[in-house]
């Protein structure tokens, strides 16, 4: 008689879901293949999108920046100065929601709401970074066309408009007339931008920018001479380019997967994030458990409790991995009573849609580290500045991400590497930007 977990690793298998079945050297060399013609303007999943951006710029110290940073659920704001020694202090913090995630907003709602957060920091400075993690065309001037939201957040009428823009006009509107400059840049440059800041001192040969939590991207510093798409750039100088990893579509998703991404508000778009981010990675293990249920992987009596998981999410799935015995657990509390089995069975569905993530996020930060040409020698390594909730808090997704890397970037590939955690990285980052721009 078959395992538990060799029942699940042949039920996922024919879902089209097994992380076996995922060739590392395959997909990053497309990976990297779809980076190349993305620069060149050419058809590509990944955007390639210039930022504007360079690193290396001395950091003012002392002097005020007003900070924002959307992402996911939340927006945060706060005001932000850099000692002599280049730490930065962070002041005036406070957290609010985003404005279109609960259901449709217009584009003056959108901004309205974001420019009456703002009002008790307007009188700081003259200067707003604003790290914007959703997908955007970036302008020469700093300031960015939003292309499309991600990660549920509903504002429609905002597509197509510039950000800073938009920001400036609901100032004005709510009354504030003073001068202000808005620098616009993704939350993984601010990400990457932070780490620079973060490590005087230390000899690192490239940096790669990486979140992963609600949604994920990516980015790097690129030559001006690669981006073919547009040549007006000065070939010597150097820009932070925004990959939006999210939507690498060169991974064939499962027969579970499309189901997921067909009841998104984007089906087909964001293929690759629905595989490993936060916002996905519980629904994910939610359908695959009902669909495992109906192929009767699972107990009878667990059957008829399944309604109970539709709101499944993330934490409940993280918190199921730590502790699957424990009934304050949407998923344990619906096993109670159940097969033993099932608890296995359940836990090995969830390890291995995470072994999976872990795999295919590997695959994306060693496609960039290769690309880079940095970590040639162990006293110059490559630094991947990592940010996320899903990255840090879900049950061994670090440690297998690193296990991944290892073995094909250091092992294979002889590149050296080292992961940081900047704290308040998209503050600090989008202060940087707003301070040296």
């Amino acid at each position: 008689m078959k395992t538990a977990r060799q029942r699940v690793n042949d039920f996922l298998k024919t879902m089209g879901m097994d992380f076996r079945e995922i060739d590392m050297d395959k997909y990053s060399r497309l990976f990297a293949r779809e980076m190349v013609t993305g620069l060149q303007g050419k058809e590509s999943s990944l955007k390639m999108i210039p930022t504007y951006i360079e690193m290396k710029k001395e950091i003012p110290c002392r002097e005020p920046v007003i900070v924002l940073d959307a992402g996911g659920t939340n927006l945060r704001a706060a005001v932000v100065r850099f000692t002599s020694e280049g730490k930065a202090l962070i002041s005036n913090f406070a957290r609010y929601p985003m404005p279109g995630i609960g259901g449709e907003v217009t584009k003056k709602v959108f901004f309205g709401t974001i420019a009456g957060y703002l009002h008790p920091l307007l009188n700081a400075s003259e200067k707003i970074g604003f790290s914007f993690s959703y997908p955007t065309e970036m302008m020469p001037n700093k300031d960015g066309k939003l292309i499309t939201f991600n990660k549920e957040v509903k504002a429609g009428e905002v597509v197509g408009e510039l950000i800073g823009q938009g920001l400036l006009a609901a100032i004005k509107s709510a009354g504030y007339k003073a001068y202000k400059h808005v620098v616009l840049l993704n939350d993984t440059v601010s990400t990457m931008l932070a780490a620079q800041a973060a490590t005087p001192g230390h000899l690192y040969s490239e940096y790669i920018g990486f979140v992963l939590g609600t949604g994920t991207n990516s980015c790097y510093l690129e030559s001006n001479r690669n981006i073919t798409k547009n040549r007006e750039l000065i070939p010597d100088n150097y820009q932070i380019i925004n990959i939006e990893s999210g939507n690498f579509d060169k991974v064939p998703g499962g027969i579970i997967d499309r189901q997921l991404d067909n009841v998104t508000i984007d089906p087909a778009r964001h293929t690759f994030e629905k595989m490993i981010s936060g916002a996905y990675l519980g629904p994910l293990c939610a359908k695959t458990i009902e669909k495992a249920t109906d192929d009767n992987l699972l107990s009878s009596a667990f059957n008829k409790k399944m309604v109970n998981l539709q709101s499944l999410d993330t934490r409940d799935i993280n918190s199921y991995l730590f502790d699957p015995h424990n009934q304050a657990n949407t998923l344990s509390s619906n096993l109670h009573g159940c097969h033993e089995d099932d608890y296995s069975t359940i836990y090995y569905i969830i390890e291995s849609l995470v072994e999976r993530a872990a795999k295919l996020a590997a695959i994306n930060l060693a496609s960039v580290a290769l690309k880079t040409g940095g970590g040639q020698n162990p006293d110059r390594p490559l630094c991947i500045s990592a940010e996320g909730t899903t990255f840090y808090k879900v049950k061994s997704l670090q440690t297998r991400i690193k296990y991944y890397l290892d073995d094909y970037l250091m092992k294979k590939n002889k590149c050296c590497y080292k992961i940081i955690n900047v704290k308040d990285s998209s503050l600090i980052g989008a202060a940087i930007a707003g301070l040296t721009n």
